[in-house]
């Protein structure tokens, strides 16, 4: 039953992926054989660096960040901790780029037996833990999962794995989930060559304990997850991880500045002249009121479904037919049934309407957001910098 509902699962949430059934996998790690591969990344340096000059992609923008976001090593194999993993979503940078730290097995056992069961989870789980755990690469990739997709999604997948309708799952399924959904996260090279990938380690042992596994299903592996306490956990996520980017710029305040919620809105993506955005907030909103956490919530869960409030917006697109202010706030509705405040919705027109015609198109606003949605998963910031680098030497060649 379950190898039968997790093929119906896979086929569901990933048949984007089958441009890429050519490419050999790295590494793995097998659950039983019951799961394709759960890739690792290993502790220590390539041979070469980036060359974006050509085009070529050494290792994915994912296994990029989070080689360049961990900080712990652990049987031959990086790992990130929860401080880690926060800051790979919400800093361009690690605060204090470190080398990585070996664990022993015994330190990594007091880690883990610190680590608080499911039911006892908060919006401050990660900050609370800090160095205190271990995240490894597939969970990297499915908690940004859960930061950028919608939950109907883990709803429907989690119901396909609950065989019996006890709606809990195991651990043995809970991994080939999070393995589905990892591969829906991990996008194809540039190149698609696998020379050119992040070198991934084969090994066919059971998975490490890590803290999410220890946090799910207890010490002992033995408990079962309800959907209820996963659902808290999605939930708790996305606030914890929110809250850490209101708190940087309310100073204890209950509002953020129009301004501020447009520079966290353009973190992350390839916007190259930021500035005539804040500009633009700058020029139309005049007398600032304010963004509220709530407000600021409310517009992060519309963009997690992105994806159908495009829908939704190329049908104006396909009618001939500018998104004025109230068309917009209907089209987020009517996708994910959300309802944004006018003063939000009129903040969203100000920052990208950069023609100043008060109309939104799907090319202002939809690209721009996906790049957001992917919280430096794209690479954009190593770009920048090596288009820059290459730029400032080619400068420096001609005025010789």
């Amino acid at each position: 039953m379950c190898l039968a509902t997790g093929g119906a699962v896979a086929l569901y949430f990933y048949n984007d992926m089958t441009s890429c059934r050519g490419r050999k996998r790295m590494g793995s790690h097998s659950i039983n054989g019951l799961l394709p591969a759960i890739p690792t990344v290993e502790a220590k340096e390539k041979e070469r660096p980036f060359d974006f000059e050509e085009g070529d992609v050494y290792m994915s923008s994912h296994e990029h960040r989070f080689r360049t976001f961990s900080s712990v090593e652990y049987d031959g194999q990086l790992y990130m901790t929860p401080q880690n993993f926060i800051e790979s979503v919400t800093m361009n940078e690690p605060r204090n780029k470190k080398p990585w730290r070996s664990l022993a097995k015994q330190e990594l056992e007091k880690v883990l037996s610190e680590t608080p069961p499911v039911w006892r989870g908060s919006s401050k789980l990660f900050r609370n833990l800090r160095e205190r755990g271990i995240i490894s690469y597939t969970e990297y990739l499915f908690l940004l999962c859960i930061l950028t997709k919608p939950h109907a999604g883990f709803k429907i997948a989690f119901n396909m794995f609950d065989a019996d309708g006890n709606q809990m799952v195991d651990k043995r399924e809970f991994l080939v989930l999070q393995e589905i959904f990892r591969k829906k996260n991990e996008k194809k090279g540039r190149k698609g060559d696998v020379d050119k990938s992040a070198q991934l380690r084969a090994d066919e042992s059971i998975t490490i304990d890590t803290t999410l596994l220890v946090h799910f299903f207890g010490k002992k592996g033995k408990a079962e997850l309800t959907f209820d306490d996963f659902y808290r956990f999605m939930d708790n996520l996305q606030t914890e991880v929110l809250e850490i980017e209101f708190l940087t710029y309310s100073k204890g305040m209950t509002t953020i500045s129009e301004e501020d919620f447009a520079k966290i809105l353009l973190r992350f993506t390839n916007v190259e002249n930021i500035s005539a955005y804040l500009e633009n907030v700058r020029h139309c909103i005049p007398d600032e009121k304010g963004i509220t956490f709530d407000e600021f919530r409310s517009f992060f869960q519309f963009l997690n479904n992105l994806e159908d409030f495009a829908i939704a917006m190329q049908m104006y697109n396909f009618a001939s037919r500018s998104i004025g202010q109230d068309e917009f706030a209907r089209a987020v509705y009517v996708a994910t049934g959300l309802k944004l405040t006018r003063h939000l919705v009129n903040t969203i027109f100000k920052i990208f309407d950069v023609d100043h015609d008060d109309q939104l198109s799907y090319k202002e606003f939809i690209g721009i957001m996906k790049d957001r949605l992917h919280r430096g998963g794209r690479g954009y910031k190593s770009v920048e910098r090596a288009t820059s680098f290459k730029s400032c030497l080619k400068k420096e060649l001609a005025s010789r």
